[in-house]
């Protein structure tokens, strides 16, 4: 067992030796290689995964079917698409590993019982939901008042190591711009820090 997963929930609740094993036995440790399409569009989420190590982006097809990622996660972050988990419905997204990955996995099975046995952690779960929300808000904020070149600092901000995990036109079309655009800001970036 894996004490990140620990302190990641011990933030938000306390939990004794027993609970700690019980949780323990009702996590799956699965690995992925990169490139590993967790969901597609039109399935039905049946996990919500906590990143033990690696990296994972959700994104949608667009109308012309261009990719648009709408979040990137990393260690120590909880990865799902959360509507169609709760409620069973096809998912709008797709869900891929950017690197080879550790993800801890709940089914809906297994947290039903995590939440029957362990009620305390329905606070857990609440907790990531609004912090997942709370980061959508502020995205589509950015978005929409903030310049290309405003997103792209607030993005290295928030996500200080994708730069270098990931490639470009990932970035490209988490920012809605084009990769040219990236490059020619971290060459801009870059100039200004010599």
């Amino acid at each position: 067992m894996s004490e990140n997963i620990i302190g990641n929930v011990t933030r938000f609740i306390d939990l004794d030796p027993k609970e700690e094993q019980f949780f323990n036995n009702l996590l799956t440790l699965q690995t992925f290689p990169k490139k590993t399409v967790l969901l597609r569009e039109g399935e039905i989420c049946q996990f919500e995964g906590y990143i033990q190590k690696g990296c994972v982006r959700v994104y949608y097809l667009d109308d012309n079917g261009f990719e648009v990622t709408i979040l990137f996660a990393i260690e120590d972050w909880w990865i799902s698409d959360i509507a169609s988990f709760q409620d069973q419905k096809p998912s709008s997204l797709y869900i891929e590993t950017l690197e080879d990955s550790e993800i801890y996995m709940l089914n809906p099975t297994t947290k039903e019982q995590l939440l029957t046995e362990i009620p305390k952690f329905e606070r857990v779960f609440r907790m990531l939901v609004q912090r997942n929300l709370s980061t959508l808000q502020h995205r589509l904020v950015n978005t929409i008042s903030k310049s290309a070149s405003d997103r792209y600092l607030e993005f290295i901000k928030v996500y200080p190591s994708i730069p270098q995990r990931v490639a470009q036109y990932y970035i490209a079309s988490y920012l809605g711009v084009s990769k040219e655009f990236v490059s020619t800001i971290r060459k801009r970036l870059a100039s200004k820090q010599k």
